[in-house]
């Protein structure tokens, strides 16, 4: 037989998806893969049940249906503080992994190399192998995740053709402040680089930190190419709606790589979506309000408990230090976790180029009561795990 691909030999499954098998695998409370276990806004629950009699079960145009770009275009141009061409500016995907995967392929080539900070949501390092570059990837410092200005220059100076920011970050929560951005903007535009943005955690930030669009920073519009999804903010991850805005000639090439990737997004939820894209700001309020809550119950949580954590400024993920326990292997440690307290995380290894095996990830995008049932079984996590 020939011999398969090489791109991928470095590969391991999702360990994110591999976590939410052993969770249910030993009936787990899982706070690995980051999906809530409530109901999406009943609105469009609502639209899509009348789209199912409706006739959208054919092919909606490629790049994204008509009215779900106007209606994305309206919500964005507000945010993002410029005028976006729903016909000429946008691409909707099949979820942001596909609009991540759509952006590497559409700015990069064989050899290029892609700046990435760690930790990283771990689609990245494969995204950009996948696409033939080679990843640079500089620290992100713990307890603030802010990132040296000598260790990011100096991956600068090796000319990369793109920086991927994830903000706000997975898996460590960091919200980058203007100025963090403006570093970044003032090396792109030094080295002459296009920065890729992943955003879907644009609405869940805590006070009193802000979300900047990166496209927004002055001179930054054409050397920036943002993706985001739907999926955290109205609660439908399995909906898989996602999306890239860039100047037109970024698109152009996007939608020639979207239209080979995937052909386009399912046309019956981009019309159910398009509900959500027409909320008014309180909604966006209520989530903000919403997942402050979550974040302080839990975090309150682990405080009694006594567990060293990280505290989010955005998304809704926490990193929990396991160091008192002595297992080599997070990964070991996130099975047995599984198996013998009854709730699932994810070993931080997964996230970081460092050698970090003392962390692990647990989020907290679940009903009130399923966040006390996690805290009540970790409650007796030094009974149940040996230390070693």
């Amino acid at each position: 037989m020939p011999t398969l691909s090489k791109r991928t030999e470095g590969f391991t499954d999702s360990v994110i998806r591999r976590m939410t098998r052993i969770s249910n695998q030993y009936g787990a409370v899982n706070l690995s893969q980051g999906f809530p276990d409530f109901e999406p806004p009943r609105e469009l629950l609502q639209r899509l049940a009348e789209v199912t009699k409706e006739d959208f079960h054919q092919y909606s145009i490629t790049w994204g249906a008509q009215n779900f770009r106007e209606a994305l275009a309206q919500k964005q141009s507000r945010l993002m503080g410029r005028t976006i061409d729903p016909n000429g500016e946008i691409v909707v995907t099949c979820g942001s992994t596909e609009a991540m995967m759509a952006a590497m392929m559409t700015v990069t080539n064989p050899g290029d190399k892609v700046i990435v900070f760690s930790p990283f949501y771990e689609n990245y390092g494969a995204d950009t192998i996948l696409s033939g570059a080679e990843p640079i990837y500089v620290p992100l410092y713990p307890p603030e995740f802010n990132f040296n200005i000598d260790d990011l220059e100096a991956a600068f100076r090796q000319k990369p053709k793109a920086l991927i920011l994830c903000n706000p970050s997975n898996p460590c929560g960091k919200v980058f402040t203007y100025d963090e951005l403006k570093t970044i903007a003032d090396l792109a535009e030094k080295y002459d680089t296009f920065v890729i943005t992943d955003e879907v955690y644009e609405h869940i930030v805590y006070e009193p930190y802000k979300h900047t669009y990166f496209a927004s920073i002055p001179g930054m519009w054409e050397r920036t190419i943002s993706c985001s999804s739907l999926s955290k903010t109205y609660s439908i991850t399995g909906w898989r709606l996602g999306y890239i805005i860039a100047p037109k000639e970024v698109i152009e090439v996007a939608k020639k790589v979207h239209d080979f990737l995937t052909v386009g997004a399912a046309a019956p939820l981009q019309e159910a979506a398009v509900t959500g894209l027409r909320f008014g700001d309180d909604y966006y309020k209520d989530l903000q309000a919403k997942y402050t809550e979550k974040r302080d119950l839990f975090l309150r949580g682990l405080d009694d408990i006594g567990i060293v954590h990280t505290v989010p400024q955005g998304a809704y993920y926490i990193l929990l230090d396991i160091s008192e326990f002595g297992y080599e292997s997070d990964l070991e440690f996130c099975e047995v976790l599984a198996r013998d307290v009854g709730v699932g995380a994810v070993p931080g290894s997964s996230f970081f180029r460092e050698d970090v095996n003392h962390l692990i990830r647990l989020h907290f995008a679940k009903k009130n009561e399923t966040l006390y049932e996690a805290l009540n079984r970790l409650e007796h996590i030094r009974n149940k795990i040996a230390k070693r």
